[in-house]
């Protein structure tokens, strides 16, 4: 992974700046899942997927458009026994292209990814992670073990990460994780857990942080650790961000990530659920002008959120100049 990339660069500052489109295209490739986390309210939003066909027509539209990445995620892709021919058309058409799993069915299914460029796998803690995602740590950690030796034999020079969600379960087993992170090579991620509306007040009370200095004293071993030379991504100025649960940043969320559901619906983000139009129906460039004015009346009356991507990508076009030194691009 490097931190800086001209080519790429050059192509995302094109269709961002110049061409006004989103560069990243995040794709529910699929309805179902295969765990049922309590803060999660994807995999209750079920519904037919499209096929093969109808994605790789996706596909085409969206290089057509500009998109230069494509990120395959929700509900769990691995699900998908063609997943690695809808990875393989995304890189023939000259994709960056990239997944994010919960990793369950990662020993089983690695050695398939190999036109996967960025491989993100939700690690939410080591101790805490049974109780969080309803199986055990030991099953991961070996589909993440041959995720990294696969990886190696196919020469992939893109480490993997694993993205960890900042709850009140997981604490205290956050230095650990960074410290395994480091131990296997691999990066590692943060952001806090956010809650959905669809999250009841019963889970939330179990998984929303409620020892405030104990949150603060965690984020601030992360930036301790980061300033250290610790495979963290993350930013400090997005880190500092989190610990104090500030929202500074102007969001250019949607100029930059375009959100599509398993059944083609462009949404504003992962936020704002709002639909604006069907780019398997209508296009993606019919949508994207069509949406103009409502994305805007949406962004302006948002109240802010911090999920790492779209905070740090937002700061990044703003040119902060310690994201774009610090802050690691998956």
């Amino acid at each position: 992974m490097s931190r800086f990339d001209p080519i790429l660069t050059s192509k995302a500052l094109w269709q961002i700046r110049v061409q006004k489109r989103p560069f990243v295209l995040s794709h529910a490739v699929n309805a179902r899942c295969n765990m049922s986390c309590s803060f999660c309210d994807y995999w209750k939003k079920v519904g037919e997927e499209p096929t093969k066909e109808e994605i790789f027509k996706l596909l085409d539209d969206a290089k057509e458009f500009g998109i230069g990445v494509y990120n395959a995620w929700t509900v769990e892709p691995l699900l998908r026994k063609d997943l690695p021919q809808i990875m393989a058309h995304a890189k023939e058409l000259g994709m960056i292209t990239s997944m994010v799993t919960n990793g369950k069915l990662l020993y089983e299914r690695v050695e398939e990814l190999g036109d996967v460029d960025y491989l993100s796998v939700s690690v939410d803690g080591i101790k805490s992670y049974k109780e969080i995602r309803q199986m055990d740590f030991e099953t991961l950690l070996k589909g993440l073990k041959k995720a990294i030796e696969v990886r190696i034999f196919q020469n992939r020079k893109n480490p993997i990460l694993m993205n960890c969600v900042l709850t009140g379960k997981n604490l205290d087993d956050i230095e650990t994780l960074i410290l395994l992170a480091k131990e296997l090579e691999v990066k590692v991620s943060f952001e806090p857990v956010h809650k959905f509306p669809g999250i009841s007040e019963e889970v939330w009370n179990e998984i929303g942080i409620r020892d405030i200095e104990k949150f603060h004293n965690t984020v601030d071993r992360i930036i301790e650790l980061k300033e250290q030379g610790y495979p963290i991504i993350n930013s400090k100025t997005y880190l500092r961000m989190v610990k104090n649960g500030e929202m500074d940043y102007k969001c250019r969320a949607t100029g930059i990530i375009m959100n599509i559901t398993h059944d083609g619906t462009l949404e504003t983000c992962r936020v704002q659920n709002e639909p604006l139009g069907n780019v398997m129906w209508d296009g993606f460039e019919s949508v994207w002008k069509n949406s103009e004015e409502q994305r805007r009346e949406i962004v302006r009356n948002c109240k802010g959120c911090l999920f790492f991507g779209y905070v740090e990508n937002s700061l990044m076009q703003s040119l902060n100049p310690e994201v774009l030194m610090n802050y690691e691009w998956m």
